[in-house]
């Protein structure tokens, strides 16, 4: 399985791949950007331990077909971009709670030692690699107001990090003989609605959920069957790049309303990811942590009893 901006069993509240898969990860990079990774095996058994293996080439649909009828067992081997910290961070924990092998990296060296030594201190030399990617560029201001570095940062890593992720862990999974699945994780902007004061975040969140559509059309109409991409959704984080945003009346309101930790979200996506090839599933899903009936029922609850008020932030 994995992850990237999006996540891919081999799949962004920023930009995020995550993949699952039964076999080797990628050997290198996902994405033609500077970055680091660290791995350690020890995991169970010698024929469970992540080697250096090159991009295969894709298979045919024919020689997919008859791999594709039994379902993937764990452990799997799970790749998480954007997760030295927040959202991305607080899903390796369960992935490595429940017993899988987690790539991290990141494009700072610096981020991926200090994570990999956390997790190494809570469950020993598990294989870890973190591919930081994901951004806001730590911007909330109108567009007119934003710096052309401030743009090229953030389509390039939310929007051309994600096609690049995507692209190279379907070419990797379409060799594999149980295949594998993608997560693309969208974020703020990715159901239409505005985000006045992000705008250029929430159209490359919107574009998250078209790529996710546009790729499973692909696949079908080459009937690859083994290779499914899903998009999840794991609403209101209180990561720092939400906090960061936190300075109008109406953010601090929906943020105390809606926002959890990226712990408790990583709870509940970890096992509803994980059923998903267990059950030998080629259906595309699209898992929500924060579904409209929560969000609409928590907005009532603060309204009529005053529920979740200055949970996080003082308000005015």
């Amino acid at each position: 399985m994995a992850i990237t901006a999006s996540v891919s069993f081999l799949s962004p509240s920023s930009s995020r791949l995550f993949c699952l898969q039964n076999h080797n990860p990628l050997s290198q990079p996902l994405f033609s950007l500077p970055f680091h990774s660290h791995a350690f095996p020890t995991f169970a058994s010698p024929q469970k331990r992540l080697k250096p293996t090159a991009i295969p080439q894709i298979m045919t649909p024919s020689a997919q077909a008859s791999n594709d009828s039994a379902p993937m067992l764990p452990p799997y081997n799970v790749l998480i971009t954007g997760s030295t910290k927040g959202i991305g961070f607080a899903l390796a924990r369960e992935f490595l709670k429940a017993g899988d092998n987690v790539i991290i990296s990141s494009r700072s060296a610096e981020r991926v030692e200090s994570s990999v030594e956390s997790l190494r201190r809570e469950f020993g030399k598990h294989h870890v690699w973190i591919n930081n990617a994901g951004s806001n560029a730590y911007s909330y201001k109108p567009l007119a107001e934003a710096s052309d570095e401030d743009l090229i940062e953030v389509v390039t890593t939310n929007t051309l990090g994600l096609m690049i992720c995507c692209r190279e862990a379907i070419k990797m999974m379409l060799n594999q003989p149980r295949g594998g699945h993608i997560f693309n994780i969208d974020g703020a902007g990715s159901d239409g609605r505005p985000t006045p004061r992000f705008a250029a975040y929430g159209a490359t969140k919107r574009s998250v959920v078209h790529l996710t559509k546009s790729l499973q059309a692909e696949l079908q109409m080459q009937d690859v069957k083994n290779v499914v991409v899903h998009n999840l959704s794991p609403g209101m984080v209180t990561t720092d790049l939400l906090m960061s945003g936190a300075t109008t009346k109406q953010a601090k309101f929906f943020i105390n309303v809606l926002a959890e930790p990226a712990e408790v979200v990583a709870e509940y996506l970890v096992p509803n990811i994980r059923s998903i090839p267990v059950n030998g599933s080629t259906k595309p899903t699209y898992i929500r942590f924060l579904t409209g009936l929560k969000a609409y029922s928590q907005i009532f609850s603060r309204f009529a009893f005053g529920a979740r008020r200055n949970r996080y932030l003082l308000e005015d």
